[in-house]
């Protein structure tokens, strides 16, 4: 079924669904069912977003952001590991979300160091309130043509200006990479500069 945006019948780019009043028990179910059919579900105590559709632009730069970061950790010679979109879920809590891209450092864990959320539209469910349930340390979001990272504190996230997972990771920097039309372009565009910075940094 073709699914078109009501304002100008053309076929939609994104289109989500939220759910009130759903059970953990529909939630699982749901988000087992349909594993294949619809790319994220976001669950929040009761609360489920189905994001059925997802745009080409946001497809995009999930792709281009998740190469930059990966190159950095070649560069730098971290050892990053990707779970990508998986499903991570806690019932005591009642969260469960589906992260855009999502890392950890050394080896894969339960739940991930950093989630990375690509937010091209507003509203939804709160998904800083369910990365806090599901404790992940670090969330960083891709919004209005750059990254703004949190930190999980023990009040809740705190909005901080570098990784404390990649403190030497230049956010500025890897965001002029984020807009190449050709990405393999911006990978050996951004990997000749971290090589370039090393360079110099070894002759100091």
């Amino acid at each position: 079924m073709l699914l078109l945006d009501p304002k100008t019948l053309d076929p939609a780019t994104e289109q989500r669904i939220i759910l009130d009043e759903v059970s953990w028990e529909q939630y699982e179910q749901l988000s087992d069912m349909f594993l294949d059919e619809f790319p994220r579900m976001i669950y929040l105590e009761g609360t489920l977003e189905i994001i059925m559709t997802t745009s080409p632009e946001h497809e995009r730069l999930k792709t281009i952001i998740a190469r930059l970061i990966e190159t950095y950790a070649v560069e730098r010679l971290i050892n990053l590991n990707g779970y990508g979109s998986a499903t991570f879920r806690r019932e005591a809590v009642r969260r469960g979300a589906e992260p855009d891209e999502c890392y950890c450092l050394d080896a894969l864990a339960e739940i991930p160091d950093i989630a990375i959320e690509i937010a091209l539209t507003s509203g939804g469910v709160d998904k800083l309130e369910v990365y806090r349930g599901l404790q992940v340390p670090e969330v960083w979001f891709w919004a209005n043509d750059q990254f703004y990272l949190y930190r999980l504190r023990e009040s809740g996230y705190e909005l901080i200006s570098s990784s404390e997972f990649l403190p030497e990771l230049d956010f500025s920097v890897l965001s002029q990479y984020v807009g190449y039309v050709n990405q393999t372009e911006a990978v050996i565009a951004y990997r000749t500069v971290l090589q370039t910075a090393t360079g110099m940094s070894n002759q100091l």
